[in-house]
C-alpha cells in the first residue's frame, strides 16, 4: 500500500488513523526510522525488536551458547561473581 503523507513546514507528518490502529499505535508510541538505499522504512518498536532478534539468529544459528544470556553468564563465571 502506498499513501501520500504531507509534511508540514516545521517537518511534522501524520500517519493515517487506520494505519496507526493496525500497528497498535492508537495511544501513541515510538516509531523507528531507517534510511535505506530504496527509501525510508518506518517500524514500530515491536517490529524493530523482532528484526534485531532475526538478525541475531542469523549470526548465532542454532547455538544457544551464542545468546546474550549465555554470554552474560560466562562473563559472570569468568569474573567470579
Amino acid at each position: 500500500m502506498a499513501l501520500q503523507v504531507n509534511i508540514t513546514p516545521n517537518g511534522r507528518m501524520s500517519l493515517p488513523a487506520d494505519i496507526r490502529k493496525r500497528l497498535g499505535l492508537t495511544g501513541g508510541g515510538a516509531v523507528f526510522i531507517e534510511e535505506t538505499d530504496d527509501g525510508v522504512v518506518l517500524r514500530t518498536a515491536a517490529q524493530a525488536v523482532a528484526r534485531a532478534q532475526a538478525l541475531a539468529r542469523q549470526y548465532t544459528g542454532s547455538h544457544p551458547e551464542a545468546g546474550v544470556d549465555a554470554f552474560l553468564a560466562r562473563r559472570r563465571e569468568d569474573s567470579g561473581e
